[in-house]
């Protein structure tokens, strides 16, 4: 049973913990996934706002650069959710090669395997006994049931992940879908991607215990650098 996150006498860091990692147990991609795209279709999108020329464009470059930046973010959000699938196989093949592992191995090798395949911050305070405490109980849990290779939850994930590409289009290019004025509507773009920007920092801050406001502002800064950096390379 799920501990409550309003449990009596959790309070403070512990009461913050707690929620951090139910929400984190709810979702369809944890928090710094779901970030990490709607920055990425951000940057992308203000790649292509940033590069209109206000004085040369008339609404024909309007629209190449809105349906450019709609189809770049499209194939990204694709490509995006392909790779999370991927990814998601190859942990699962790395994981069951460990338990595997850990079962066949000697107790010294099982012991070394653990130690090895735990995170860096609880490998260093987990000693030998501890490390054969979970070596016995790896070897004494079922084999567990043949599961096909990609699942219905893989999928919603990468779809997921691909809209969350494509939405991030919309905030900086809507006005220029509702302005006739191509200056007036440049700006009014760039406002919104630096409160988009700065929501999606905002919101990671919220899922992680990091101050929001401050995270929120660093994101605002970090994408309006990595925007010029993309546009000065060419991109």
């Amino acid at each position: 049973m799920r501990p409550s996150i309003t449990a009596p006498g959790a309070g403070g860091p512990e009461a913050l913990a707690l929620r951090l990692a139910a929400a984190h147990d709810r979702s369809v991609l944890d928090p710094v996934e779901r970030f990490s795209e709607i920055a990425f279709g951000l940057v992308m999108v203000l790649t292509f706002t940033g590069a209109l020329s206000v004085v040369e464009s008339g609404r024909e470059e309007v629209r190449e650069m809105l349906v450019a930046a709609l189809g770049c973010n499209v194939a990204w959000g694709v490509v995006d959710g392909v790779m999370y699938v991927v990814t998601t196989l190859v942990a699962r093949a790395r994981l069951r090669n460990v338990i595997g592992g850990i079962r066949a191995a000697s107790p010294e090798g099982a012991r070394a395997i653990v130690l090895a395949a735990l995170p860096e911050g609880i490998a260093l305070v987990t000693d030998a006994s501890e490390a054969d405490r979970i070596a016995a109980r790896v070897r004494a849990l079922p084999e567990p049931p043949h599961a096909p290779l990609v699942g219905w939850a893989d999928l919603r994930a990468a779809l997921v992940a691909c809209f969350l590409v494509v939405i991030a289009t919309f905030p900086p290019t809507l006005p220029f879908l509702l302005m006739h004025e191509v200056h007036l509507a440049l700006r009014v773009s760039n406002a919104a991607a630096v409160v988009s920007l700065f929501l999606a920092g905002y919101s990671l801050g919220r899922a992680t215990g990091v101050r929001p406001w401050a995270l929120g502002a660093a994101m605002v800064l970090v994408g309006g650098a990595l925007v010029a950096l993309t546009i000065a390379l060419g991109g």
